[in-house]
């Protein structure tokens, strides 16, 4: 790749175009924002990091980059390879270490560590991002992701909800925003391999026995039948009818 002109290449191109497709759809970042980016070691949130450090030599507004990485406590720890990385794009790195990935599988949570743990690790980076005068946190959800909340959300909490590409929290002080809202994970997961992102084993033991990993094994056989099912689910949530929803009729009108 031209180190010159890193985003020419054609597997940077359909990732960047669907990162601008989703910032300006909902107007993720402006001109002076401070993002905390939240990386976790996998190849989402490092191809994040990546697409917003090199976005901002063909873009009219400046804005500044700050890593966080909040370690769950499971070893190996990959810090130091993240440090690295984040040296690489002359990126400042946070980083924390913790004991939440201990704490969610512990005895008095074994039904659903993964959300525990995420939580704590989300509500670690907003304190962060907010110690570092941080504006904006972006996080490296992809399409598939969304996908996969929803269904895991009509599953496991009888609701119709998922990731909103762009959230305001406390009052407006912070927002999160996921520029890989309408990315796909495949064409991450092949820019990482191209580019040679660092790579590592996701060390938590419940990393292939979650409700999303289910959730995903299950969709994958339904993407592999029917080409269309994957963009037909990502439609379905831009397309909400409530109108033929099962929702209680007001007393007075009936």
């Amino acid at each position: 790749m031209s180190a010159r002109s890193p985003l020419k290449s054609s597997q940077a191109k359909r990732i960047n175009r669907t990162i601008g497709k989703a910032v300006r759809t909902y107007n993720m970042i402006s001109d002076g924002d401070k993002i905390a980016v939240g990386i976790s070691g996998g190849c989402d949130s490092l191809t994040l990091l990546w697409f917003l450090k090199h976005r901002l030599n063909h873009l009219p507004i400046n804005y500044e980059l700050l890593c966080i990485h909040v370690d769950p406590g499971f070893k190996p720890d990959h810090s130091d390879q993240l440090k690295a990385y984040a040296q690489t794009l002359n990126i400042p790195i946070q980083v924390e270490h913790t004991q939440f990935g201990m704490i969610a599988h512990g005895s008095e949570n074994r039904e659903n560590p993964c959300f525990l743990c995420a939580r704590l690790r989300r509500q670690r980076i907003f304190e962060i991002a907010e110690a570092c005068s941080c504006n904006k946190v972006a996080l490296g959800h992809n399409k598939d992701d969304l996908i996969e909340t929803l269904m895991i959300n009509m599953f496991y909490a009888g609701e119709i909800s998922c990731m909103h590409p762009r959230q305001s929290l406390f009052q407006g002080k912070l927002t999160v925003i996921r520029p890989l809202a309408y990315t796909d994970a495949d064409a991450i997961r092949r820019f990482a391999k191209i580019n040679d992102l660092p790579t590592f084993m996701n060390p938590c033991p419940s990393a292939s026995k979650s409700k999303r990993s289910d959730i995903r094994d299950m969709l994958t056989t339904f993407y592999q039948k029917n080409e269309k099912v994957k963009g037909n689910l990502f439609r379905a949530l831009h397309n909400v009818k409530s109108d033929y929803l099962l929702t209680a009729i007001d007393n007075k009108t009936r």
